[in-house]
Parts: C-alpha cells; sequence; structure tokens
C-alpha cells in the first residue's frame, strides 16, 4: 500500500475536492480526511494582550479527570499532522 499526502478542499455542497493532480491508475482508493488546523500569525497578537487561560477539559470518565491537568505541556514545534502522519505509516508499515 503506498500512502499521498494531498491539499483538498470541501466545496459548498460538502464534496471534497482534490487540489493537486494525482497520477494514480484508475481504481478504488481509500481516503483518510484530516481538518487543516488554522495557525495563527504571530505578528497579528498584540504583545500588550495577556494570553487566554486554557480551557479546563472535563472528562466523564472519573478514572481520567486529573489526567489533562497533570499532562506536561506540548513543546511549541509539536506538529500533530506530522504526528498523525507517523503514526499511520507505523500502523499500516508504510
Amino acid at each position: 500500500m503506498q500512502a499521498y499526502k494531498l491539499k483538498g478542499k470541501i466545496d459548498p455542497a460538502g464534496n471534497l475536492v482534490i487540489t493537486e493532480p494525482v497520477n494514480l491508475p484508475p481504481g478504488d482508493v481509500e481516503v483518510i480526511v484530516w481538518q487543516a488546523a488554522e495557525t495563527l500569525d504571530n505578528a497579528t497578537v498584540s504583545a500588550s494582550e495577556p494570553a487566554p487561560e486554557t480551557p479546563k477539559r472535563k472528562s466523564r470518565v472519573k478514572a481520567f479527570e486529573g489526567l489533562f491537568e497533570n499532562a506536561p505541556p506540548v513543546p511549541p514545534n509539536f506538529d500533530p499532522d506530522q504526528a498523525k502522519w507517523e503514526y499511520l505509516k507505523e500502523k499500516h508499515n508504510l
């Protein structure tokens, strides 16, 4: 199995439109869709504005109540898309 990472958009009708050419032979494909994370431009945030407080996540499972509060902070260079891609490569032996 070969994996491809492509860019696309969802049109107003809810259809997935791939915005890049795909050089694949005709046939069935399996599609996994992740919504692109929006990034903030650091220049748009004023230094005088206080950082918004991180909302507390609540868990419905009592065993996980303190999990999010005790978790280590995420490093500033963490890329969730790269982490997902690495996970899928390992899972599917790509």
